[in-house]
């Protein structure tokens, strides 16, 4: 997981995560999943969703686009760096809102500027125009959508790419900072998110 997208989480998702909600995380990097532990907040009710079966998940669906899981059942349906390796994206989203509350927000992550990279397949990169496409046909209505590089890449000289901050504490070479000196480019990513409220 790169730095940019926890940024963008930071800044725009974290605010919609309460005390005693019951939330659905699709493709977990881990268990606890980064964000669960970037949230600190013990009483949410975290459950977790993919189609491999590492042991640890709450529910594994044997298709990516039909979850095992009952009508309106979470209030946040959050998926991170997942919808790049769905074939059809538009209704995957029509089934993250389906186990989404009414009320509910379903919110999604995903890599702009990332390079390929299967697992078992990549097939996507969505702009905030597309974003809004699906969440519209999904019967959400879009409450944020942005495209963002939030990370510093310390040089006079950027363009997307997989970011110039890979680690949670960058290492600085003699060749990274002569190259920042020089003003050498430098790949900065970016990421969409949107957050769309279920009515």
């Amino acid at each position: 997981m790169h730095v940019n997208c926890k940024l963008v989480f930071e800044k725009y998702a974290k605010p919609f995560f309460k005390p005693d909600m019951r939330v659905l995380e699709i493709g977990p990097d881990a268990h606890p999943s980064t964000y669960r532990r970037m949230l600190k907040i013990e009483s949410i009710g975290w459950e977790t969703l993919d189609i491999f079966n590492d042991g640890k998940m709450t529910y594994v669906a044997k298709n990516e686009c039909v979850f095992p899981v009952p009508d309106q059942t979470f209030d946040i349906v959050f998926s991170n760096q997942v919808i790049e390796h769905v074939k059809k994206p538009w209704v995957w989203i029509r089934e993250k809102a389906r186990v989404c509350k009414k009320g509910g927000r379903v919110i999604t992550l995903c890599p702009v500027s990332w390079p390929y990279h299967e697992a078992p397949v990549d097939c996507w990169r969505i702009y905030p125009e597309g974003m809004k496409v699906l969440y519209e046909e999904a019967g959400l209505e879009l409450e944020l959508c942005r495209m963002e590089a939030l990370e510093n890449p310390r040089s006079k000289e950027v363009w997307p790419g997989i970011g110039a901050v890979k680690e949670e504490e960058p290492k600085s070479t003699f060749g990274d900072r002569l190259k920042r000196f020089f003003g050498w480019p430098q790949t900065i990513a970016f990421d969409t998110i949107a957050v769309g409220k279920k009515s």
